[in-house]
């Protein structure tokens, strides 16, 4: 009976020191936590920031690059006897503002006492400069380096933007789990576009301390540490000089000026006016400066050239013309009489040709020009025909890259309107509706000879000498090649002897453009408008120019963009009264 018992204790002893050493197996071999909870206390993980990628102009000219800054870090496990007076006076905040920075702190979701935690953030050089040799007289207290953004010119902003902390929904909504609270991310134009690009790769370093919080080296002879990877360079398509003149010509203006180089897309230069200095957006002061450049009731964050949805104005009889050349519904010999009637007309003209009503804009001609597009008789029933019509205008009209986002690289571009049948069965609520519901559709832009590439920002990302593959693809449109020789002679004669001739015509180069003036809301005036290229063949520059309630579109916007294609292609005016005149602003009188 005895031995029973006794084999039954030895039983239950041996059962005992199982469970206790899968226990602490567990614990020591298969459960990392104990682990690192017993490190945390010995090991100090820092992040290494990587360097964001700088940013150049077409001709190698850096528009943006690093400044460092500062975050002071805090283990407040390691904290002893601070002497709160003293710790204010250096790092210059108040006792109030103490105590809520340490509230913030233990607030914190990732908070812990023995880990690391953002405590103070973005000090200056000059800040550091102050602090860094003040620094040993509070334990548990360490310098986080970052660095912050810095231009080399305040022009641009819009298309650069700016880079700021990452909030709390971009976090939440970061699949790539690669960001954390506090790291810097680009927010808006090339910055957000390129972001993955700009940014690099964090690193990471392991320090062993002492029970005092001493520096003792690298943990395990830094086997465990990575190096931060820097982020990839930009050169952009855009020629600073250029820029800068644009801002010049727009100061004190409310529009957009675009200039691209027609052969490859690449933006020469993208003006949105007013704008801002993009240095207000960086560094410590940046929430206040953002809450006052946002409440700017001119809104100069506001991005015209991007998202401004303005009505398109007489430069899209260019379009029509092709369209309908192409539709075999007139020809380049076709002649319509000038009935004002109709529709309201300008300039001294009548019985036009093609070429002749794009070089006075015919304004009753491209009525009429629109109603044989629409109303071909191909069926009986006019409302079906119509809606056929329009199917078939929209087609061609879309191949141009009208009415769609044109894929830019920057965010937030906005796609304008080309009307659908769709569209207007919608607007009219089932009811039939036909061509006198619509004769006032004009869009805006000027067909490019039958193709285009999407415009773009970016020349190269990093060593590669390319863009993103996109950009280099050609779009063709539905139109034929020879049907665009008539729009190229009609935008000739628009500037030698039409609505462009006082303020946009340059000795020894053939400019080709066209006016627009575009309806604004009463009692404001209307916006000026005009797009053109240079030289006629093989042009290098093509530039369209939107200046808001300035009325004709044959003075600012004709002048402006006349100007910027002298600048590009000669360096410099020679026209010092028109430049005058557009810095005068005068555009009403």
């Amino acid at each position: 009976m005895n031995e029973g018992r006794k084999d039954i204790i030895q039983v239950l002893v041996v059962f005992v020191a199982l469970v206790f050493l899968i226990k602490l197996f567990i614990i020591q071999v298969l459960d990392s936590k104990y682990e690192q909870l017993a490190d945390s206390n010995a090991i100090l993980r820092q992040v290494d920031y990587p360097v964001r990628g700088l940013i150049y102009d077409r001709n190698g000219k850096l528009l943006v690059y690093n400044t460092p800054e500062y975050d002071v870090q805090v283990v407040t496990k390691e904290i002893k006897n601070l002497d709160s007076v003293e710790f204010c006076k250096v790092f210059r905040i108040t006792k109030d503002e103490l105590k809520v920075k340490f509230k913030e702190l233990r607030a914190k979701k990732e908070y812990s006492p023995v880990k690391l935690t953002t405590f103070l953030t973005q000090l200056s050089n000059d800040d550091f400069a102050r602090v860094q040799d003040r620094l040993d007289d509070f334990p548990g207290f360490y310098i986080q380096a970052r660095s912050t953004r810095s231009y080399t010119t305040s022009a641009f902003a819009n298309a650069l933007g700016y880079v700021s902390q990452i909030s709390k929904p971009q976090l939440e909504r970061d699949s790539s789990k690669v960001y954390k609270q506090g790291d810097y991310i680009g927010q808006s134009g090339i910055e957000a576009y390129y972001e993955k690009y700009l940014s690099g790769q964090r690193g990471v370093r392991y320090k062993m301390r002492d029970v005092d919080g001493i520096d003792k080296g690298s943990f395990r002879e830094g086997s465990l540490d990575t190096v931060s990877i820097p982020g990839l360079n930009l050169t952009t398509t855009v020629d600073l000089d250029l820029q800068l003149y644009g801002e010049f010509l727009m100061r004190g203006k409310s529009g957009s000026i675009v200039a691209i180089e027609p052969a490859t897309g690449e933006i020469l230069a993208f003006v949105s006016g007013p704008s801002y200095d993009p240095n207000l957006l960086t560094g410590k002061y940046y929430s206040e400066n953002f809450r006052f450049i946002s409440s700017d009731t001119s809104k100069p964050l506001f991005n015209r050239p991007l998202m401004a949805q303005y009505r398109p104005g007489s430069i899209f009889k260019i379009a029509q013309a092709m369209v309908a050349l192409q539709e075999g519904v007139i020809t380049p010999d076709t002649r319509i009489v000038c009935n004002r009637s109709i529709i309201n007309c300008h300039g001294a003209h009548s019985n036009e040709d093609l070429r002749g009503a794009i070089t006075h804009s015919c304004n009753p001609y491209f009525h009429n020009v629109l109603r044989r597009m629409l109303n071909k008789g191909k069926v009986n029933d006019p409302f079906e025909d119509t809606r056929i019509g329009l199917e078939e205008w929209n087609t061609h009209i879309r191949s141009f890259g009208f009415g769609s986002p044109l894929g830019i690289d920057l965010p937030n571009e906005k796609s304008g309107l080309v009307p659908s049948p769709k569209f207007y069965d919608r607007a009219y609520g089932g009811r039939p509706w036909k061509f006198s519901n619509i004769y006032s559709i004009f869009a805006a832009t000027v067909a490019n000879r039958g193709f285009y590439y999407t415009p773009h920002l970016v020349k190269s990302i990093g060593d590669s000498g390319q863009p993103l593959p996109q950009y280099l693809e050609k779009h063709y449109t539905t139109i034929d090649s020879a049907n665009f020789i008539v729009a190229v002679d009609a935008m000739q004669n628009v500037i030698q002897g039409g609505t462009g001739q006082y303020r946009a015509s340059l000795k020894d180069i053939i400019v080709c453009g066209k006016t627009g003036t575009v309806e604004n809301n009463p009692p404001l005036a209307d916006h000026s408008v005009f797009i053109a290229f240079a030289p006629r063949d093989n042009p290098r520059i093509a530039v369209s120019v939107y200046v808001e309630d300035a009325g004709q579109g044959a003075r600012a916007a004709a002048s402006i963009a006349s100007l910027m294609i002298e600048k590009y292609l000669l360096g410099q005016t020679q026209r010092k009264h028109i430049e005058d005149y557009v810095l005068r602003g005068d555009f009403l009188d």
